[in-house]
């Protein structure tokens, strides 16, 4: 788990050691334990060295930060150069099959140097070339320089767990893991991109597809490479090499499914505990943590296990009960964490910088506090759930999408079954179901009267659209066309989709700490497994979620556990902490920020009615504030 970033002049000029440095310096929490740095003058060998003033005519500079996991020793540090000189790697990640892969290779001849994943994967690369990509279990987001081929190939991993941003500048070309390092470009314009702007403010959507909110500033995706000639770094287009398979389906019992299940959840959640260092977990007392930590004791009897769990301080959504439950049967040592509404305030500027965009509610801060508390008592690598609703139907909104499948398939007396007995869940009525599933089925001419009616309209009265539509933006949303299977058409959207921000949040959150962050549902045979199931498999007739997953983690999980209908996460009180907030929420609205996007004085008459019970709370407000302060914090260009 490494911070990485890559610079190429195109004019031959020598790269800024200054510049290397501060991008270097941007990313020290996410090395913090050594740092390295490689110039390539196009002809001469690589010059390797930890001070980039040393580095002579470079028309390539490769910067690494490290934080030491697997092999602590010096034969692990990066910038790593191939024996024959020909290929160089920065590489951000974790390959935790890398074993059997180092196996694999040796048998073809090969030798190795070291206990580390990078020089794995750098053989990897030099044996198979991209196809290595589908061979590799893990985390990465990686740049490989061929001083033969005079290319660089860089790769994201399947689901984006480890980012990747890039930018032209200045006749070349520049990578890194995060957008606050490539800000450290001078000349780099910081101005806005409609669209995605439009997106966050209204839709709520980050992350998406290759584009970011600034908009010279881009995204690799997930399960995406590139490849580009030294000589021609504007000459390129992503390629994907890997996506979800729809078209498979599985002839099996639920109990046979349960069963192959529960195999490789556990030996994904075996292969993610190797480390050269201490393992903990992020724990919040719902299925998908919980699992992860009693499969952490029952894989390793003896394992010292730390768990961490944010507490809320609303009885509403706390789940402190059901962590202590889990505590206990795993025997682990637990840790909390209950941050205030003053906290929040004091944090918000850091956290802001740490996550380089806006995002979307006040959790995020929750997330940050528990990985600050796994820093604090020495953790360095944890386990979290994070993807687990998106491929087992966590979420309220996949009732509906179940309910929509039935109905496209014509199975009206099942649909009918299902919305009867799934309306007796938590939190969920008969026309609350309906609507959502009727959403899924709704044309696409019809969606936006549909989101006035709910009060979720296109252009709400605090969006200044005229500036918006004067940026050629389409305000409305890209609505999918679903067919026959709606709910495993949606588990896909939001696993492509949806799910990058969680892991955006996760990623910047962890690495603020220093922390490597590992995410044991998000391998692609785990993934497949599950697509490959029937619906009900998944939610069950009675509107159970997660349902196969439940039954294949019987005598590892406590019952009552995974007897749980309710789904709370890490969910924060946030229309509270703002009302306690009020005062600062007023300042920040007050200060009459140069943002011609929102009306501010709707917006602060729209923050009254909300404070004095006349409108709904919801996570627009959160929204508005987090674009003040993050369009102040990197002085953002609206013009």
């Amino acid at each position: 788990m490494c911070g990485i970033a890559g610079i190429l002049k195109l004019d031959r000029s020598k790269i800024d050691s200054q510049l290397l440095k501060s991008v270097s310096s941007s990313l020290y929490t996410r090395g913090p334990d050594d740092f390295g740095f490689l110039g390539w003058s196009g002809e001469s060998p690589v010059q390797l060295s930890r001070n980039p003033d040393e580095l002579q005519n470079c028309l390539v500079g490769l910067v690494h930060r490290r934080l030491s996991i697997l092999d602590l020793s010096e034969a692990g540090w990066q910038p790593m150069v191939t024996p024959d000189g020909r290929y160089a790697i920065v590489f951000n990640g974790e390959i935790y099959n890398y074993l059997e892969l180092q196996a694999e290779l040796k048998a073809l001849g090969h030798t190795f140097h070291s206990h580390s994943d990078t020089e794995v994967l750098l053989t990897a690369y030099a044996h198979w070339g991209n196809q290595a990509l589908n061979r590799l279990v893990g985390m990465f987001a990686f740049a490989i320089l061929d001083t033969q081929k005079r290319s660089i190939f860089i790769a994201r991993d399947f689901f984006g767990i480890k980012p990747l941003y890039y930018t032209h500048w200045h006749n070349g070309f520049a990578f890194a893991s995060e957008i606050k390092a490539l800000l450290e470009f001078p000349g780099l314009n910081h101005r806005i991109n409609p669209q995605r702007l439009y997106d966050y403010l209204c839709l709520g959507l980050t992350d998406q597809g290759g584009e970011t909110l600034l908009a010279d500033i881009r995204q690799l995706p997930a399960a995406h490479y590139l490849e580009f000639s030294l000589d021609a770094p504007y000459k390129f287009d992503p390629v994907r090499y890997w996506q979800v398979n729809l078209n498979q389906r599985l002839e099996i019992s639920f109990e046979e499914a349960a069963e192959q299940l529960r195999e490789l959840f556990l030996n994904s959640v075996k292969l993610h505990l190797r480390s050269d260092v201490a393992v903990g977990a992020a724990l919040s007392g719902g299925i998908d943590s919980s699992s992860i930590v009693m499969a952490m004791r029952y894989l390793e009897p003896d394992l010292e296990i730390h768990t961490f769990s944010y507490l809320a301080d609303d009885p509403k959504v706390s789940e402190e009960q059901w962590m202590k439950i889990v505590s206990k049967a795993a025997n682990s040592i637990m840790h909390t964490t209950q941050p205030t509404p003053t906290q929040l305030v004091e944090d918000l500027n850091h956290l802001i910088q740490v996550q380089d965009e806006p995002f979307g509610s006040t959790s995020i801060y929750a997330q940050n506090r528990v990985f600050r508390l796994a820093q604090e008592a020495g953790i360095k690598v944890m386990l979290d759930g994070q993807g687990a609703d998106e491929m087992l139907g966590g979420y309220s909104g996949y009732l509906g999408a179940r309910l929509a499948s039935l109905i496209r398939q014509g199975q009206l007396g099942k649909a009918t079954q299902f919305l009867q007995k799934a309306s007796s869940l938590p939190n969920i009525s008969s026309l609350k179901l309906l609507l959502i599933g009727g959403g899924f089925l709704l044309p696409e001419n019809l969606q936006g009267a549909a989101r006035d009616l709910v009060g979720k309209s296109f252009t709400p009265s605090w969006l200044n659209s005229t500036w918006f539509t004067e940026q050629g933006v389409m305000l409305a949303s890209t609505t999918q066309n679903y067919k026959r299977e709606v709910f495993w058409e949606r588990l896909k959207h939001d696993l492509e989709n949806s799910l990058i921000s969680l892991l955006r949040y996760e990623d910047r959150n962890s690495m603020a700490f220093s922390i490597e962050s590992r995410v044991p549902f998000l391998t692609p045979t785990l993934v497949n497994f599950m697509f490959s199931l029937p619906e009900e498999y998944i939610i069950a007739p009675d509107g159970t979620s997660k349902a196969v997953f439940r039954r294949a983690m019987r005598g590892i999980v406590p019952d009552t556990i995974l007897n749980r209908r309710d789904k709370i996460g890490f969910a924060t009180p946030e229309f509270s902490w703002l009302t306690a907030l009020s005062p600062w929420v007023e300042e920040v609205l007050h200060s009459k920020p140069s943002i011609p996007v929102l009306k501010i004085d709707v917006v602060e008459r729209e923050w009254r009615a909300v404070i004095e019970g006349r409108k709904p709370f919801n996570f627009r407000i959160w929204r508005w504030l987090n674009l003040i302060r993050w369009a102040e914090k990197y002085a953002v260009n609206f013009g």
